[in-house]
């Protein structure tokens, strides 16, 4: 759309154009203009939360703006006047807008969403079904995320999912296993994924060497071992019965051969 704008044609986009990436990576952002020339000045603006929006970049870039934010990460091509962002994080994420003026004047915004680094789903076996053998109920959790989503997966087939904008705490879903089947659980943004296959010869052991390897719960855990004590202090007493029972008897049979 053209617009006339103080004696100089200007070029809008009606469009904001989004972008998202992942927390660490670099992006660039496109002015898509083929026409740029030696006297075109390029401004890059940043929307502030308190201040609107910041200029951070004619040609080249100011390490000072809203405190030092962009120190370091902020590279701009003086050919194209795409801006590239690196070692992005978090706190950069929100709108940014490129004025090029010249000959025309044009506006791009970009919307840029940043996401945070997925971790690793950890898979273990649910403590407090740990009494029956024959069922092991998996618990897939991960902590300190957002906006991702959590799933089960049977082969590929999806058996449940929970998903979640903010969350500071953890985030568990759980599966009841059957034989002979291969499960995955599976955590993701609208970027990436994290996969994390399940391992049945180290989550569903028999419960007996499960809770060998203090996975079961606590109470089940205590209850046995009050039970071994009590076998153990049993054994003792019969050992010391016997003990007493033939000291009785050969002093019964030194006192007979005395008599004699």
């Amino acid at each position: 759309m053209w617009k006339w704008c103080g004696g100089v044609f200007g070029v809008y986009t009606d469009k904001v154009k989004s972008v998202s990436v992942m927390e660490g990576d670099s992006v660039t952002l496109h002015t898509d203009d083929t026409e740029i020339q030696d006297k075109d000045e390029i401004d890059w603006w940043f929307e502030s939360e308190t201040q609107g929006f910041l200029k951070i970049g004619v040609f080249s870039t100011s390490d000072d703006v809203l405190g030092g934010r962009f120190r370091g990460r902020l590279h701009v091509n003086h050919q194209t006047g795409d801006l590239t962002i690196t070692n992005i994080t978090t706190e950069h994420a929100g709108f940014y807008q490129v004025i090029i003026t010249g000959y025309r004047r044009t506006i791009n915004t970009f919307s840029v969403t940043v996401s945070a680094r997925l971790p690793v789903p950890v898979i273990i076996r649910d403590s407090s079904q740990c009494s029956s053998s024959s069922k092991c109920v998996l618990v897939c959790s991960v902590v300190n995320v957002t906006q991702v989503t959590l799933s089960w997966y049977k082969g590929n087939s999806l058996l449940s999912s929970i998903s979640v904008s903010d969350l500071n705490r953890s985030l568990s879903l759980e599966v009841e296993y059957q034989e002979n089947n291969i499960y995955s659980c599976v955590i993701n943004n609208p970027i990436r994924n994290q996969t994390k296959h399940l391992n049945i010869t180290e989550v569903c052991q028999p419960c007996s060497d499960y809770i060998r390897g203090c996975g079961c719960g606590f109470t089940e855990a205590v209850i046995r071992l009050v039970i071994s004590g009590l076998v153990a202090m049993a054994t003792v007493a019969v050992l010391v019965y016997d003990i007493r029972s033939k000291s009785v008897g050969q002093k019964m049979r030194e006192q007979t051969s005395s008599l004699k």
